[in-house]
């Protein structure tokens, strides 16, 4: 007898049971899976690890695993309620299907995400995703092995779904005794299973956080024990502001906090000029003992990824920075600056905006609150009247870069388009760093014929992936253990074109009235993760370069700072009286027995912060304690932990303040300051 046309196979309770936990076991071996592949693709990350952490991380890991699975399968606990259960297969199957599809791409994706970024897949793939799509997927398609991740993935998710098939087929044992009765107690059995499988947890008062993966003193290890899509799901919830709560406001009594930020920030010589109102707005007053500066004019030089960690005089032995080196060896150097986040934009607007990488807002160029006028390099020598002119291999358009300086008062921009016969315009960025040299020296010599003084920002691109160089090159390659590394072969070419503008700077002369700063808007990761901030990526040189510097300045400085202090720095070396509302300090101003300070975060939706002071940093994330290092930036960067309480304690104090009191003046529109203030 045939069955009707609306029939549907009914299978029993513990059939439909079996189906669940057996799809459950596939996705927890697809994770482990790829656990597996980020700890082999970043192997070099593991050389001080035990092997006993890296186990534990399987076995955290295996938690968050669970959290996943069980809100992959929450569906399917809902249908066995109905009478039918989950017969209908094929729509259960899909669902399945596709997000074994979505965990198995995932799978593939992070560990050369993690390779780059040091964390786990998190609000910068949203960043991405916003920008500028054409210039995103070229990157992937130049920067990496695309093809190769495809055919991967498309292995991981034909393999898992061969399997979700077998447990389909194994679990399909017809419904004989047909009692609701006992599908609704197998289904409460699973709904507690599952309760608990999405919580990570048999604990009544917190679900599974991100902070239960730190289980050891390692960075790696704990990062081995998130899950990514569960990194990804966290970082969608705070990107879409269902969570945007800034943790570290209201931390303290508001005037506290402001007083204790004073007590740090405030120098000698400077007056603080409405303290109810802008936090830290004040005029510097140099002291009458300070000779008057010979310099006019200031050429900014934002070199991508250079990091302090892969140059000669910091100690590294592969001649990367040659050029480097030698201009070192004629200016004065700051050894101890950090970066105050780990994206270009952010370093732009910590150095040209004179403002900090705060929590919430690290992409601050493309938030509302980057509308606002900072206390950045173009405001404080507005007043001046200075003349102007921002170069960058790439497009202004990408991060909002010409909307958000333009807003600061820069007025000339040369950018991709406006180059003519370039020797590579890549398909990604731009020009190379060569052919931007070339013009900014051209750019320059217009504005040194010019009656008003100028400063110059010159921005360079080659040293980010996809690397894309002329051929032939100008330079060797840098070869690691007898593998080329692209990464420190692109710096040594940004070297090369930052050696080759001096020499046209020097050939030509007339400078002598012109301080030339080099900075990097970052560095990159090295094989080791240097405390929970993983400080390779922050540590970049601060190079200034003038006429007698190291006279009236000396050589080498060791005074801690960050991007947030090069303006102020710059400023006390033009010399005169300004107003400016700055998050940093004149480094060459502080009082003595003053260690300078530097608070800085990565990018993405990462709510950790660190608060560097002399040789000691703090590091706290939200929902974890504090943790205290002290470091050292030679001959390799290097930290162990110390046991300090009331050194702790201060510090953490210090930095609440300084965050609390820095994100109430941007919200409420309090971070720069007017015209009318300038002229008081």
């Amino acid at each position: 007898m045939s069955k009707p046309a609306d029939y549907i196979d009914r299978y029993s309770a513990l059939a439909d049971a079996a189906y669940i936990l057996g799809s459950s076991a596939i996705f927890i071996l697809l994770f482990a899976v790829s656990r597996t592949f980020l700890l082999v693709r970043n192997s070099g990350l593991i050389a001080d690890i035990p092997i006993s952490a890296l186990l534990i991380s399987y076995a955290v890991g295996f938690r968050f695993d669970l959290l996943v699975t069980g809100y992959t399968m929450a569906p399917f606990l809902a249908g066995m309620f109905f009478p039918a259960g989950l017969s209908r297969r094929k729509w259960w199957n899909l669902w399945l299907g596709f997000a074994l599809v979505l965990f198995s791409f995932l799978a593939v994706l992070e560990p050369d995400f993690y390779r780059e970024f040091h964390t786990r897949l998190n609000s910068l793939v949203f960043q991405y995703l916003k920008e500028d799509p054409k210039t995103v997927i070229s990157m992937l398609w130049h920067g990496f092995p695309v093809l190769h991740f495809l055919l991967l993935c498309g292995f991981m998710a034909v393999s898992a779904i061969a399997a979700l098939r077998l447990v389909d087929r194994r679990t399909r044992k017809p419904d004989t005794c047909n009692s609701y009765k006992s599908r609704l107690l197998i289904a409460i059995v699973l709904i507690l299973l599952g309760f608990v499988s999405m919580r990570g947890t048999v604990r009544f008062s917190m679900p599974l956080r991100w902070s239960d993966a730190f289980h050891s003193s390692h960075l790696f290890a704990n990062h081995l024990a998130l899950n990514g899509a569960f990194t990804l799901a966290k970082a969608a919830e705070h990107y879409t502001g269902y969570s945007r709560k800034n943790p570290w406001l209201d931390k303290m009594d508001e005037k506290e906090a402001t007083d204790l930020v004073h007590k740090k920030l405030l120098l000698p010589y400077e007056t603080l000029m409405a303290p109810g109102q802008f936090p830290l707005l004040r005029r510097f007053n140099p002291s009458q003992s300070v000779p008057s500066s010979s310099y006019r004019n200031v050429v900014l030089i934002l070199m991508e990824s250079l990091s302090a960690q892969r140059i000669g005089v910091f100690g590294n032995t592969l001649n990367v920075t040659p050029f480097f080196d030698e201009l070192a060896s004629e200016g004065l150097l700051f050894d101890h600056i950090f970066s105050n986040g780990t994206h270009t934009h952010q370093g732009m607007f910590a150095i040209l905006g004179c403002f900090p990488n705060l929590p919430n807002y690290e992409y601050l160029m493309n938030q509302p609150e980057g509308s606002y006028r900072f206390s950045g390099l173009a405001k404080v020598l507005s007043g001046r009247n200075y003349d102007n002119v921002f170069i960058y291999n790439g497009d202004f358009a990408y991060d909002n870069q010409i909307g958000f300086f333009s807003a600061q008062g820069v007025s000339k921009f040369i950018g991709r388009n406006d180059f003519v016969n370039p020797r590579l315009l890549d398909p990604t960025w731009g020009v190379t760093d060569e052919d931007m040299f070339d013009r900014a020296f051209d750019e320059i010599v217009k504005l040194e014929k010019g009656s008003r003084p100028y400063y110059a920002i010159l921005q360079t691109l080659s040293n980010h992936i996809p690397y894309s160089l002329p051929d032939p090159m100008p330079v060797k390659k840098v070869m690691v253990n007898g593998t080329e590394d692209e990464h420190l072969t692109a710096m040594r070419y940004s070297d090369y074109a930052l050696g080759q503008f001096f020499k046209k700077i020097k050939g030509h002369g007339g400078f002598d009235d012109t301080l030339f700063v080099i900075t990097g808007d970052h560095g990159f990761g090295g094989g080791a993760l240097v405390t929970d901030m993983d400080l390779f990526r922050f540590h970049v040189p601060l190079l200034f370069i003038g006429k007698d510097i190291q006279a009236r300045f000396g050589k080498i400085n060791a005074i801690v700072g960050s991007q947030v202090d090069i303006v102020p720095t710059v400023m006390g070396m033009l010399g005169g009286s300004y107003v400016h509302h700055c998050w940093g300090r004149d480094l060459l101003a502080l009082p003595e027995g003053d260690p300078g300070l530097a608070v800085i975060k990565p990018s993405g939706n990462d709510q950790m912060v660190a608060f560097i002071e002399g040789e000691t940093i703090l590091i706290k994330a939200p929902n974890t304690g504090p943790k205290l290092f002290r470091y050292r930036i030679r001959p390799m960067m290097s930290a162990e932990s110390i046991d300090d309480p009331h050194k702790l304690q201060q510090m953490q104090k210090e930095l609440n303040a300084y965050l609390q009191t820095a994100t109430h003046a941007l919200i409420e529109n309090h971070a720069g300051h007017n015209d009318e203030m300038s002229q008081k």
